[in-house]
């Protein structure tokens, strides 16, 4: 009898696909379960707070037929200053104009077309905090200029006095000399929105009271609007006679506030 042998065990190795398999599937699973608990493992960061801008007021005076627009404005809340600011300035119908300025400004001016003769400027001044590529706390405030004329048609949002044959001056009789212009003054004044009419209704209730504690300058509560300047304006209108003299017309006579520009007007040079 031949000597008995055990049989040969043969040892097959995994093949090295596999190992590499088994791996990619053990960091899928970590990955998958680390993108679920993403919230709880890193909770995101909240954003940095930053003052915005409030008490946004515009100051609009005329240059020439150009208006130059001021705006204001002041940091509120608990956070610091932003990155930068950005001022947006308007007239109603037109582009807005816009400025990026530091976080460290507190004004800005912005000029505008200004309105014709016997037009008024409709316009809005805008100013938001920008911090990174976030814009927040934007802030408007409305705003009016008004650009009288004596032939005008229509009526803006003034105590307007429309100019009337001159007064007499006492002269001898004889031919008036004829009505060479008319002028107005002041030529042009920043005019609030009369925002809810509360200043057309504050003059229905006082029909003998004036708006005014200054003309054209400060007014009373109902009648002073967002950017602290009156919601009514008070023109005066003189004439230019043929001869060259310079008159008032007659509702700008007897009154305190037209005797004093019309003094000034006079010593103007005749242009």
């Amino acid at each position: 009898m031949s000597e008995w042998e055990p049989p040969e065990v043969v040892i097959q190795k995994p093949h090295p696909w596999r190992k590499v398999l088994g791996w990619i599937v053990v960091l899928a699973v970590v990955v998958g379960l680390l993108w679920y608990f993403r919230d709880r493992l890193l909770p995101a960061k909240a954003p940095p707070v930053v003052a915005v801008p409030e008490h946004v007021r515009s100051d609009v005076t005329a240059a020439g037929d150009s208006l130059d627009v001021l705006v204001s404005w002041q940091f509120v809340g608990p956070g610091g200053p932003p990155d930068s600011v950005r001022v947006e300035v308007g007239l109603e119908g037109t582009d807005a104009v816009v400025h990026l300025h530091p976080g460290k400004w507190r004004a800005d001016t912005v000029r505008l077309a200004g309105p014709a003769a016997g037009a008024t400027a409709m316009g809005h001044s805008c100013v938001s905090s920008v911090h990174g590529s976030r814009l927040t706390g934007e802030t408007c405030t409305p705003w009016q200029f008004v650009r009288p004329s004596a032939n005008e048609t229509h009526k803006p949002p003034s105590e307007r006095h429309e100019a009337r044959p001159p007064a007499k001056t006492g002269r001898a009789a004889g031919p008036a000399p004829g009505i060479l212009r008319i002028v107005v003054r002041p030529s042009g004044r920043q005019v609030d929105p009369d925002a809810g009419g509360k200043c057309a209704e504050w003059q229905r209730n006082n029909p003998d009271r004036s708006v005014w504690i200054e003309i054209n300058d400060t007014a009373v509560a109902e009648c002073t609007g967002p950017n602290g300047k009156p919601t009514v304006a008070q023109f005066c209108a003189f004439a230019v006679l043929q001869n060259g003299e310079r008159v008032k017309t007659e509702n700008s006579t007897n009154n305190p506030y037209c005797d004093r520009l019309f003094q000034d007007w006079v010593r103007e040079r005749i242009s």
